[in-house]
C-alpha cells in the first residue's frame, strides 16, 4: 500500500485507518440522530419560530454553546467519568466515540438550525395556511426544503470530525492520530507522520467532494 513503510507499519496503518473511519462514521451518525431533533426544537422555540418559548430555547442554546466553545482536547478530559459510564473505559476507539459524538452533536445542531432558518418563510406560511400541524411542517416541509443545507452541514461536520479524531489519538483514542504521534513523533519516523498527513488530506478531500456532489443533487431536486 505504502512502499516506503515496512509490512508491520503498513498493517498498523490499515488498522489505524479503519479505527479512524469507525470513529468518524459512528460519531457523525450519533450526531445526526440527536442533532436533528435539537435543531428542530431550537428552530421551533426560537424567536419567530412555530412555537416561540424562551424557557426552552435559551437553556438548550446555552448548553450547546458551552459544548461548542470548549476545546475538544479539554472536553475529552472533562467528560472522562461520563465516557467510562457509557463505554466502560476512557481509552481506545470506542471510548473516543463518546466525546466525538458529543462535540459533533452540538456542532451540527447549530448548523442544522441555520439551514432551517434559511428556508423561505413563505413556504412555511403556505403550509400553515393549508392547515398543516407544527409537526407536519417540521417533518414534511422544513426538513425537505432545507436538505441542501443539511447535507452541507453533515459534510462540514465529517471534515471537522477527522481533525477531532486525530486529536483523540493524542490521548489514546486510537486511529491515524495515535499512529502519527506514537511512531511519527515519539519514535522520530517522519515518513510515518508524512503518510498520516497525506492520508488525512486525501480523506478530507474525498469527503468534501462527495458532500459537494450530494448538495448539488439535493438542490436540483
Amino acid at each position: 500500500m505504502i512502499p516506503w513503510l515496512s509490512p508491520m507499519l503498513e498493517q498498523l496503518f490499515i488498522e489505524a485507518g479503519i479505527e479512524t473511519l469507525l470513529m468518524v462514521g459512528a460519531a457523525a451518525a450519533i450526531a445526526v440522530v440527536f442533532g436533528l431533533p435539537l435543531a428542530l426544537l431550537l428552530y421551533a422555540t426560537g424567536p419567530g419560530g412555530l412555537a416561540p418559548n424562551g424557557w426552552v430555547n435559551r437553556p438548550i442554546g446555552l448548553l450547546i454553546n458551552a459544548v461548542r466553545s470548549t476545546p475538544f482536547i479539554i472536553l475529552m478530559v472533562a467528560i472522562v467519568p461520563f465516557t467510562r459510564l457509557v463505554a466502560g473505559t476512557s481509552i481506545g476507539t470506542g471510548a473516543a466515540i463518546v466525546p466525538l459524538a458529543l462535540a459533533a452533536t452540538a456542532f451540527i445542531a447549530r448548523l442544522f438550525e441555520t439551514a432551517f432558518r434559511e428556508v423561505d418563510r413563505g413556504v412555511v406560511e403556505a403550509a400553515r395556511a393549508m392547515g398543516a400541524t407544527r409537526l407536519q411542517i417540521l417533518g414534511k416541509v422544513l426538513v425537505p426544503e432545507a436538505m441542501p443545507g443539511l447535507v452541507a452541514a453533515i459534510t462540514v461536520t465529517l471534515v471537522s470530525l477527522v481533525g477531532y479524531s486525530a486529536m483523540a489519538g493524542a490521548v489514546g483514542g486510537g486511529g491515524l492520530g495515535d499512529l502519527g504521534i506514537r511512531f511519527g513523533y515519539q519514535r522520530f519516523m517522519p515518513e510515518v507522520m508524512a503518510s498520516v498527513v497525506a492520508v488525512l488530506i486525501l480523506f478530507v478531500q474525498g469527503l468534501q467532494s462527495l458532500g459537494d456532489w450530494l448538495v448539488r443533487r439535493a438542490r436540483r431536486r
